[in-house]
């Protein structure tokens, strides 16, 4: 199985996505103890840093508005997901409680300001790609009942695998087929990088977080320019 982003690394020079794997997961049914100190103490320390920036401000949000422009999306409706979750800790004081695996990634993610994402290994066909939109995709969206087929514009940025879209506007809105969800014994995790903050700070955080309270045995790899293709261990 391999990850890739040869086929916009051109047009997207500053992109890194580290992919990591967490095997033999053992998801406790809810948060432990010391996952919810840890991810309260995020929010808190969230709510103090953007409380008097604009989302543009932000640097991590900034370079995804930019991103999303380039490729066509101008409404205001469609935010990368890291910004939704800084909306949310703002308006609300806390991030939304899904179960302990998404939360911990959720806290990451608010933590270093990188969109993340997981997908359910099990459920993944193929190959895992960010690539543009093509005729033939198709999306639906989780959450969203009944479920039909929304397909991506044709050149919108994608997260897929070889059968699938996994992601719509590359870290908008996740699909129905793939998601984590507390069965999930293996998961691939994607952090996105256009070159505001530190990525391997937000590796390491991920790791120690899906190691000590999930007891996952962790790999991971890290797509740029120079290693746009990489296997992911099996």
């Amino acid at each position: 199985m391999q990850a890739k982003i040869d086929t916009i690394i051109e047009r997207f020079p500053d992109l890194q996505v580290a992919v990591v794997t967490a095997r033999n997961i053992s998801a406790p049914e809810t948060v432990p103890p010391a996952l919810a100190e840890e991810i309260t103490a995020i929010e808190a320390d969230a709510q103090v840093r953007f409380a008097d920036k604009g989302m543009g401000e932000i640097p991590g949000v900034a370079v995804w508005r930019e991103a999303y422009k380039a490729f066509g999306v101008r409404k205001t409706s469609y935010r990368c997901s890291v910004e939704r979750l800084i909306r949310k800790v703002r308006r609300d004081g806390r991030l939304a409680q899904i179960h302990p695996f998404v939360d911990a990634y959720n806290a990451v993610s608010l933590k270093h300001v990188f969109p993340l994402g997981a997908d359910d290994l099990d459920k993944l066909v193929g190959d895992v790609c960010f690539r543009e939109a093509r005729q033939g995709d198709t999306f639906f969206a989780l959450g969203q009942q009944p479920p039909r087929n929304d397909p991506p514009k044709t050149g919108e940025i994608i997260y897929a695998d070889d059968k699938k879209v996994l992601c719509r506007r590359w870290n908008w809105y996740q699909d129905i087929r793939s998601p984590v969800t507390p069965e999930t014994n293996s998961a691939v995790v994607t952090i996105q990088s256009l070159g505001a903050g530190d990525l391997q700070a937000a590796v390491a955080d991920l790791t120690r977080l899906l190691s000590d309270h999930f007891g996952a045995q962790i790999s991971h790899v890290v797509l740029d320019r120079n290693g746009p293709v990489q296997d992911l261990a099996t």
